[in-house]
């Protein structure tokens, strides 16, 4: 099998899950994995990339925002970096947000570019690409799926931003307000920071 569709559904309190056990007699490959209680999208991305069976992964949101005709992009990014880029992260140059969503992300990107240094643009897009292995050596932390492009680098590694599509909602409701999404992000973005500042990486040999 040349490739393989993970689906996570969050406990979803419509149809999700019929629909997407009915498609599995039409998509051999899709998997469909049902988490039994409500955990968000961080533990979502972990149990997916868990139950991967590929060393690369690309993710989507389930919203409809991400293309998916952006993954071949991704790849092609990927065939034309060097060895030490293991993520490409999708960066959403024309969102199709609210003018006051655009507004709190432009503020919060600023405010954890400034913090982290992460040379990242747009770390919430959920189209990414990574290598599996690296994703499952990170630390594992509520939110962390937005903090990726910085807990990579952490790890050493190198990570690229590439301009995709965004799309208007097409199901499911956000549930943050500007509001408590930021009070939210500026307790991870304190927790990111004091995790790259205790970090110690080095070169190992074997003798």
């Amino acid at each position: 099998m040349a490739f393989e569709i993970v689906y996570v559904d969050d406990h979803s309190r419509d149809d999700s899950l019929g629909v997407l056990q009915a498609l599995k007699a039409q998509v051999p490959e899709l998997r469909v994995l049902h988490h039994v209680s409500q955990s968000g999208q961080s533990t979502a991305v972990r149990n997916g990339v868990k139950a991967a069976r590929g060393s690369w992964i690309a993710t989507l949101d389930g919203d409809g925002q991400n293309d998916p005709a952006d993954i071949p992009k991704l790849l092609a990014a990927r065939d034309a970096a060097g060895p030490e880029v293991k993520l490409f992260a999708g960066w959403r140059v024309d969102r199709q947000d609210s003018g006051s969503k655009r507004w709190a992300s432009r503020w919060a990107n600023r405010i954890r570019a400034r913090m982290l240094r992460d040379d990242t643009p747009d770390t919430g897009c959920g189209i990414k690409l990574f290598e599996r292995d690296v994703f499952l050596d990170l630390p594992y932390f509520d939110h962390m799926h937005r903090y990726l492009p910085a807990l990579v680098q952490r790890a050493g590694w190198k990570t690229v931003s590439v301009p995709v599509n965004h799309r208007h909602r097409t199901a499911g409701v956000s549930k943050y307000n500007n509001l408590n999404r930021a009070l939210v992000g500026i307790r991870d973005l304190r927790g990111v920071a004091l995790l790259i500042t205790r970090s110690r990486r080095t070169a190992v040999e074997e003798r």
